[in-house]
């Protein structure tokens, strides 16, 4: 039994009961990918993280379980409208101490429960305190329990850079959560919050994971990331990779990272678009923070923590102190799985179009590996927000990961996918089907000559089935028989496509009648996202006979 007084409230909970009330709490932040990091296994040390498999367990609505995720905290003192654990709530508050998680950590991780820690807080005291603490957590976890394995941490906006770099070099991916796409939607639904103290660390996170990815010789964009090379004015497309290189030296030679390690200093982003600018205000240049100052940071930490002695790898080589700007020195990489972020759905009147816009400036400018969606599950009365009892929007959020992954490997532009004047996904058939229905005069397409990137339009067709092609047709002749071995979905690609000048069946190109047979095809995957929250439940601590 502890007993401790947190934020002017007096706990008296076991770990386990703080386990039950931080564990439920945390299960409205989504982070269901791969993660991105690879790090082999260590003699005298728990855990790795593998790049394409420490998610790969999935609760059946498509949130990451394989995790343990959890919050630090449930105290907040932010009054944000949509949150469950809002200040103005009348719920059961909790703190874990930094030794309590990393018990937890590896006592899940011994039991083969989890492979890694998604760890994310309210906001106690203030965001600095809340993200020292987060640090202390981490800090532990690599040094005194030698935990090697996969680390997610939400950072909180307006901590410190000092924090901000600290957390980047202990954990595998970091995310700053910006809730809402709009400035409007967060001065209404947020209060406490701003897009200028979301996006200033996000900024901050790309340009030092870029540097240290640069200084090592790989490219500045994240690889499994490319993606967002398709989109147009990105900072890490083709004709902006060198400029954007060019800009980091030029900060260099400018002082603005300085070679004893001093802190950045901040100024406006010279790598967005003015569109960006305009709808989110000044970016952020720079890196989070010279590397001594990190250093110091993570010794300060540890001085803090009885015993805490600092692994080797969270240091800097000798060599490091001749030349300061070399960061390949550095023995543990900043985020090595990139940064994300997550944004409600449903909370408030955005459009699909809206969010869509956002999501593909985010990717823009910051190389984000994924923007997160989360349907929102009304828990809180407001007369801004649905009301409690509305089924949250689990079939749009499905749609949006889709149009997503459209706009990252897809070669699609959120302008064609939705406009102003058609500013909602038609949510009976997927956006590239919709989108098709909406450019018949474009369709059908010839197999045996159409382009890979007009391929990769036609409902049906994937990026790996349109390779196929491309490189069997120039061997001979295809067929429908062979299309299907390819991995082409005939069920959709069918009414869009011609092989030999043929359709596989005589249909006519028709939007109201190939909607018609397409949402007839669709009807079961359909009716299981919209009901999905009333025949699944995420995985619990009690699925293991725990609580």
């Amino acid at each position: 039994m502890s007993t401790e007084i947190t934020n002017n409230y007096i706990e008296e909970y076991t770990t386990q009961e703080k386990l039950q009330i931080l564990a439920d709490a945390a299960k409205y932040d989504v982070a269901c990918t791969s993660s991105g990091s690879d790090r082999r296994g260590k003699k005298g040390e728990l855990g790795n993280a593998a790049a394409c498999g420490i998610c790969h367990s999935f609760a059946s609505d498509g949130r990451c379980i394989s995790l343990l995720k959890i919050l630090m905290t449930n105290h907040c003192v932010y009054d944000c409208k949509y949150c469950i654990n809002r200040a103005s709530n009348d719920v059961k508050r909790a703190t874990f101490t930094p030794q309590e998680i990393c018990e937890l950590t590896v006592e899940f991780y011994k039991r083969n429960y989890i492979e890694g820690l998604f760890l994310s807080s309210g906001v106690l005291k203030n965001p600095t305190y809340t993200m020292e603490k987060m640090c202390e957590t981490l800090l532990l976890l690599r040094t005194k329990y030698h935990f090697n394995g996969y680390i997610h941490v939400k950072t909180i906006p307006g901590a410190s850079d000092e924090l901000l770099a600290a957390a980047g070099y202990l954990a595998d991916r970091i995310s700053v959560n910006m809730e809402l796409p709009t400035e409007e939607g967060l001065r209404t639904l947020a209060p406490n919050k701003t897009m200028q103290t979301i996006l200033d660390p996000m900024g901050k996170v790309r340009n030092t994971i870029a540097s240290h990815r640069m200084a090592i010789g790989k490219s500045a964009h994240m690889e499994r990331s490319k993606g967002n090379q398709f989109l147009k004015q990105s900072i890490f497309g083709t004709e902006s990779k060198k400029q954007f290189a060019d800009g980091l030296m030029k900060e260099k030679k400018a002082g603005k990272i300085v070679a004893d390690g001093a802190v950045v200093q901040e100024s406006r982003s010279s790598y967005g678009n003015k569109a960006e600018e305009e709808n989110y205000g000044a970016g952020s240049g720079g890196s989070v923070t010279g590397e001594t100052d990190v250093q110091n940071t993570i010794a300060n930490l540890a001085a803090k923590m009885n015993g805490t002695v600092l692994d080797s790898a969270l240091t800097w080589d000798n060599a490091y102190q001749l030349a300061p700007l070399d960061m390949s020195k550095l023995k543990r990489r900043f985020a090595p799985a990139g940064q994300s972020t997550q944004m409600i759905i449903g909370a408030t009147g955005e459009s699909d179009y809206t969010l869509l816009q956002t999501t593909q400036q985010l990717y823009q400018g910051f190389d984000l590996k994924r923007v997160f969606y989360s349907a929102y599950i009304p828990l809180n009365e407001d007369k801004v927000l649905p009301q409690i009892g509305t089924p949250p929007p689990l079939l749009r959020e499905h749609r949006l990961y889709q149009a997503d992954w459209l706009l990252r490997f897809y070669g699609f532009q959120a302008g064609e996918l939705l406009s102003e004047e058609k500013p909602n996904f038609n949510e009976l058939v997927d956006p590239k089907c919709d989108w098709a229905l909406r450019h018949l005069d474009q369709f059908p397409v010839e197999v045996q000559t159409a382009s890979y990137a007009m391929l990769l339009r036609v409902p049906g067709i994937g990026p790996k089935s349109a390779g196929r092609i491309a490189y069997a047709r120039r061997y001979g002749r295809l067929d429908f028989a062979s299309l299907k071995k390819m991995g082409v979905v005939l069920k959709r690609a069918q009414y869009f496509i011609t092989c030999g000048g043929r359709q596989m069946y005589h249909t006519p190109i028709e939007e109201g009648y190939i909607t018609r047979q397409l949402t007839g095809v669709d009807q079961k995957d359909i009716w299981k996202a919209e009901h999905a929250n009333e025949s699944f439940t995420q995985m619990s601590l009690a699925d293991f006979g725990i609580g």
